[in-house]
């Protein structure tokens, strides 16, 4: 009898897809989808069976569909999902229908970036100093502490999309009552960590990481968020297995201990301060973002996609991952607003940098300028070197140009 799957979905855009067609491909898996807007084209036939609910992101409704599948299908073996705002939902319904993976408490750990903070603390681990504040006498008191600039959060954030920075009292003052901060309505502030910003990543099967990966954001994400014109690029090098990076496997190892993640893919943010010391920013229970997924595949021959669906599901690693490439990512976006009215200098990138692109997303004209931080395209470049690649990037974010108009 194959074993039934559930996979929470709400929205079918191709990053999520990406991971639900892994899990399609699976043996002995019947994939059953609790859905708000189904597939379409190619990923209409996706799933076995599915069922639409009306509130994406509510516990009860996503009970309440994965229920009209057990009931067609029988007994549920494992329900899974990628987005970081139903991590808690999904380990609700978990615990409903006694399916293994993620517990409430650990989810619950991951999401409030407070509680988050204050168990690595625990655990001896150095994240940015913070506090919840509930008032403007909360909010004085932290900026006497650490000063300017900080950030501010919601507390059950999304990393870096949900963030940031005040440079002086006035401006938190301002922000703070402008976002209506009381009791029932807390902000999360935070000491604005100072250096060069990476992503750690972590496989984690039976409560032991089994794979990991680094990578760097150039520039940070809050420099990106802040200036939505700037061209960045997410780059792997070739060797992280040196002993400069020895502190940070630690350190996000012992990042999961702390959290308590028994399977899944974690996305942590961690900082290299100017005087060496390192620090994390803040990890999340899901895949990362921002293309890192197809990355690590690119840069260690291996399905990342697949990876993630085997870990959460079979409970197994297929092979463990070795670094063979360098890797990275240029997002496209550009200075103005409104609608894309053009795209410049593809053509001269393309000669420069063709033999290393492996994936593009070029910005459709007439499309709205994105929110997103990842912005209207991007290039993924992949070499043997970390040179080639920087420079391949380099040639990217420096000769292409998104326009837009009205």
């Amino acid at each position: 009898m194959p074993r039934n799957v559930v996979f929470v979905a709400p929205f079918p855009v191709e990053t999520t897809m990406r991971f639900v067609r892994a899990v399609a491909r699976l043996d002995d898996v019947r994939l059953l989808g609790v859905v708000h807007t189904p597939p379409d084209g190619d990923d209409a036939r996706v799933y076995d069976d599915a069922v639409r609910v009306t509130e994406p992101l509510s516990t009860r409704d996503t009970i309440d569909g994965i229920e009209v599948l057990r009931r067609r299908h029988g007994t549920i073996h494992r329900i899974v999902g990628i987005l970081e705002p139903m991590m808690v939902q999904l380990a609700l319904a978990r615990a409903h229908f006694g399916v293994p993976g993620p517990r409430p408490e650990t989810a619950e750990l991951f999401r409030d970036k407070a509680r988050m903070k204050a168990a690595l603390r625990k655990a001896g681990l150095e994240v940015a100093r913070s506090k919840l504040v509930t008032s403007e006498a909360d909010a004085r008191a932290f900026a006497e502490e650490v000063g300017f600039p900080m950030v501010l959060k919601p507390p059950a954030g999304m990393g870096a999309k949900a963030t940031f920075r005040v440079s002086s009292l006035e401006s938190l003052l301002r922000a703070t009552a402008g976002m209506g901060v009381s009791a029932e309505r807390p902000v999360l502030a935070e000491e604005m960590l100072r250096g060069q910003e990476l992503s750690f990543e972590t496989l984690t099967i039976d409560g032991v990481p089994r794979a990991h990966s680094i990578s760097q954001y150039r520039p940070s994400c809050l420099e990106v968020l802040e200036n939505p014109w700037i061209q960045w690029v997410c780059f792997f090098p070739r060797d992280v297995s040196g002993p400069e990076y020895d502190g940070a496997r630690a350190m996000g190892f012992a990042a999961i201990r702390a959290l308590g993640l028994d399977h899944g893919f974690t996305h942590m943010e961690w900082f290299r301060r100017e005087d060496g010391r390192l620090a994390i920013g803040e990890i999340a229970q899901r895949p990362p973002g921002a293309n890192i997924t197809r990355m690590i595949g690119l840069a260690h021959d291996v399905d990342a996609y697949r990876a993630w669906a085997r870990a959460v599901v079979d409970g197994e690693l297929d092979a463990p991952w070795v670094r063979r490439h360098a890797v990275g990512c240029a997002f496209l976006r550009g200075m103005g607003r409104g609608h894309v009215a053009a795209i410049t200098g593809v053509r001269e990138a393309n000669e420069a940098v063709r033999q290393w692109v492996v994936e593009s997303k070029l910005p459709s004209i007439g499309a709205p300028k994105s929110e997103s931080y990842e912005g209207d395209g991007y290039v993924i470049v992949r070499g043997d070197t970390d040179q080639e690649v920087t420079r391949a990037l380099r040639t990217i974010v420096e000769t292409v140009r998104v326009h837009y108009a009205g």
